[in-house]
């Protein structure tokens, strides 16, 4: 069981000589870039066994419970029937970025000895170390940053309650952070009595005790209506919200945005649509606070046009939504802001799908897209010094199929997103582990995307951030984060961008150059956008060179008026066909607030209703004031006032 030798295993399996010594960063024989994977491993056997073990030949102890897979080219042993403690870890797979995953077992050589399960994902920096926990560095972080570990931890809550999971929230030792993003080392099953919200308040009072002096009384009240027996998640949930959005809203905050799509060297057709792009104007007023990449699917002429068709959409439903934000004078929940965006995409859904009916396409035929989006809400909060200010920092993130939203910040590079693909559905269902599921020849499959299938069974993931540090939001097609190139070049073309040293626009281009070069088989576009909350903020700098394909734009965020009379006639007359497109052939196929315009896109392409009945219900004198203001032929759709 115990080594002398330390190596790491080449994962190229056409290596001739793949054995390495340990710490080498590309092998020596073939160049390939060595994978160092650390792993955390979970039993009472895994405490005991000291550094510099070699464990069944393959893992390196490189400290008690974290161990090192020399060779990460090899599936790990994974048991025939998957064991009860291990199940949760599948279920909540779409928390990825919060918790692990269970990578493999080592089997114990000791009688009676439990086996030795371990899990990768975890909190564990790439040279082995442990991220810190919350308790040891609480009192160095800002105001912001403790009330979002906190709010982070409580929407955790519901999730592991249902499966019995919850008391891992409540052991400070476990509770790790990435900077901003809360992350656990694991799972403890709960083994008696399920634990209570009070108990959750009760494991944040000594934090809360050394709490930043603004925060500190409001969120002692917080926590002591935890503490009652009474308590209820849901009013809990919107104090602590409005606690950390009125903090949030104190920090300056300046948005800069560029994007650009490119065919690629191997293709004849762009599927591909973002926004911004080279044909968005600089004047737009979504921008800087949208963000859209959408990789189409279909037949000829067919992925082109569903990636235009959302693109367009969204574009022209987003402004009825910030136009409604502006208006109201109580902060919008989180979960009503969700909804909103939710139904919005159901809605392109419904387009996408009525196209594929009126044009009578089946099977592969039918047209669909992928979508990942950004929205910066800008929601208007009196800020904890009593000043009013226009923006509480928000950005919603929605992504349906395998485009990919990254965070990157100079020390870190975190994937926001979970892809919709057969190895994810597997894990969902509990069937495989991750390792096991890649190896299936339909992995990498999407099970949905846009215009597939009805609207109401998409599960679209929707995920609320806080923007509290500087850093750069990368929205990809697969075209550039196919085979991990994001994880592994972020560093050379985000990092310039931070420290001043590299225009955005270049980034974007730059990023395309290394798609092309590693993945040319597919189109590729690549959307970043630069978040600023530094005071004192860099002197741009200058562009290499002028390329007019990308559009960049900068604006220190402001309250902004949006016409929602233009958005609706716009939308009125939206008609997307393959002949408009300006890239007009495709890559190969592969496989409370509702708006009054979501509801007439849906009701004059034959979508559903659900638009127009609920704005009427919720806001009936705004709905029959746009409705006056829509041509006569049109007004005849919408409901008449009771």
């Amino acid at each position: 069981m115990i080594s002398t030798q330390r190596i790491i295993y080449c994962i190229n399996p056409d290596c001739s000589s793949p054995i390495n010594s340990l710490g080498s960063q590309i092998c020596i024989n073939c160049q390939t870039p060595l994978v160092h994977r650390y792993l955390w491993a979970v039993g009472s056997l895994a405490t005991k066994i000291p550094p510099e073990t070699m464990v069944t030949n393959r893992y390196e102890v490189i400290t008690y419970q974290i161990w090192l897979d020399t060779q990460p080219g090899l599936l790990p042993d994974i048991p025939e029937e998957l064991p009860p403690q291990v199940i949760p870890y599948l279920k909540l797979y779409q928390q990825r970025l919060h918790l692990p995953q269970v990578y493999g077992l080592a089997r114990s050589l000791e009688e009676d000895a439990d086996d030795i399960f371990l899990l990768e994902n975890v909190p564990i920096d790439e040279n082995g170390n442990l991220y810190p926990a919350i308790a040891d560095v609480w009192e160095q972080a800002t105001a912001v940053r403790q009330l979002y570990w906190l709010w982070q931890i409580l929407q955790l809550w519901k999730p592991l309650s249902e499966l019995e999971v919850a008391s891992s929230l409540l052991l400070p030792d476990n509770l790790r952070v990435q900077g901003w993003c809360v992350r656990l080392l694991e799972l403890q099953q709960t083994n008696e009595n399920l634990p209570s919200l009070q108990d959750l308040g009760q494991s944040w009072q000594p934090w809360v005790a050394s709490a930043k002096a603004p925060i500190a009384q409001e969120l002692q009240n917080i926590i002591e209506q935890m503490c009652r027996d009474d308590v209820e998640l849901e009013a809990i949930t919107k104090q602590l919200n409005a606690l950390l959005l009125s903090t949030a809203a104190e920090l300056p905050l300046t948005l800069e945005v560029a994007g650009a799509t490119d065919i690629g060297p191997e293709l004849i057709r762009n599927e591909d649509s973002c926004y911004p792009n080279g044909s968005s104007y600089l004047d737009d007023l979504l921008l800087p606070r949208l963000s859209i990449v959408c990789d189409g699917i279909g037949g000829h002429q067919g992925g082109e046009v569903a990636s235009q068709l959302a693109v367009q959409s969204m574009k022209l439903q987003i402004p009825a939504l910030l136009a409604e934000v502006a208006q109201q004078t109580e902060l919008i929940s989180p979960d009503l802001l969700t909804e909103q965006l939710e139904a919005s995409l159901r809605v392109v859904n419904n387009v996408i799908c009525t196209r594929n009916d009126e044009q009578k396409r089946q099977g592969r035929e039918r047209m669909a897209t992928t979508l990942v989006m950004a929205v910066q809400v800008p929601q208007r909060v009196q800020t904890i010094s009593g000043k009013v200010s226009d923006n509480a920092h928000e950005l919603y993130l929605a992504s349906v199929g395998d485009s990919r939203a990254y965070w990157i910040t100079r020390n870190y590079c975190q994937l926001l997103t979970v892809d919709d693909d057969v190895v994810a559905r597997e894990l969902r269902f509990a069937r495989n582990l991750y390792r096991q599921a890649l190896l299936r020849p339909d992995a990498a499959a999407l099970t949905q995307a846009l215009g597939t299938r009805d609207a109401e069974s998409l599960r679209i993931l929707m995920k609320r951030f806080i923007l509290e540090e500087d850093g750069i939001l990368l929205l990809c097609s697969d075209g550039l984060s196919d085979n991990n190139w994001v994880e592994q070049s972020w560093q050379n073309y985000a990092v310039p961008v931070l420290t001043g040293k590299l225009a955005l626009e270049d980034a974007v281009q730059d990023w395309i150059k290394l798609a092309n070069q590693k993945n040319g088989h597919d189109n590729t576009s690549v959307v970043l956008t630069l978040c600023r909350i530094s005071r004192e903020y860099l002197v741009p700098v200058v562009r290499k060179q002028q390329q007019p394909q990308v559009e960049v734009v900068e604006v220190e965020v402001e309250k902004e008026e949006f016409s929602l009379a233009e958005s609706s006639q716009v939308l009125l007359d939206l008609d997307i066909t393959a002949e408009e497109i300006s890239t007009p052939v495709q890559k190969p196929s592969r496989g409370k607030l509702v708006v009054l315009l979501g509801g007439l896109l849906a009701v004059f392409v034959g979508g559903t209703s659900l638009g127009l009945f609920a704005w009427s219900q919720l806001h009936p004198q705004t709905f029959q004031e746009v409705c006056r203001q829509l041509p006569a032929n049109v007004q005849q759709l919408c409901p008449q006032k009771k």
